[in-house]
């Protein structure tokens, strides 16, 4: 089946500090806009930023895997291993403050991957992660 583009569409509070955190920090190319939102080119997938006012803090929602304290929900890519090293390596000049550190998650077992975790300035959570063996992203 061929993967077709996936479209999300996430709220924001501050639509400049976050603008710029998508174009500069994760270096998206922007699309259409106005004054309420912008598009992004989100590895091939449409993704949208939103204005939405700032509401009262949630509780923050996090799955425990492979020791860690994942945040629930995130979304993010799945990329190739060289383009997600040199990508977590990026964004680490940027400074950006991972929740997940870069690592190999489930090493030597089925399903190795790197990933990594780390959220935009309106608390959006992101994941980044990789496969050597691409074969193994729906693994069982």
């Amino acid at each position: 089946m061929a993967v077709l583009p996936f479209h999300l569409a996430i709220p924001v509070h501050d639509l400049a500090l976050c603008r710029d955190f998508y174009t500069n920090t994760l270096q998206l190319e922007e699309g259409r806009s106005s004054d309420h939102w912008v598009d992004y080119n989100f590895f091939g997938h449409q993704l949208v930023i939103h204005y939405k006012a700032k509401q009262t803090e949630e509780d923050s929602h996090t799955n425990a895997v492979d020791g860690k304290a994942v945040p629930v929900p995130h979304f993010g890519v799945v990329l190739d291993w060289e383009a997600f090293q040199k990508f977590a390596e990026l964004l680490k000049s940027k400074g950006i403050k991972f929740i997940i550190e870069p690592y190999i998650r489930f090493e030597g077992q089925v399903g190795e991957q790197a990933t990594m975790f780390f959220k935009d300035p309106s608390g959006n959570a992101l994941e980044f992660k990789a496969f050597k063996d691409m074969s193994q992203l729906f693994a069982k």
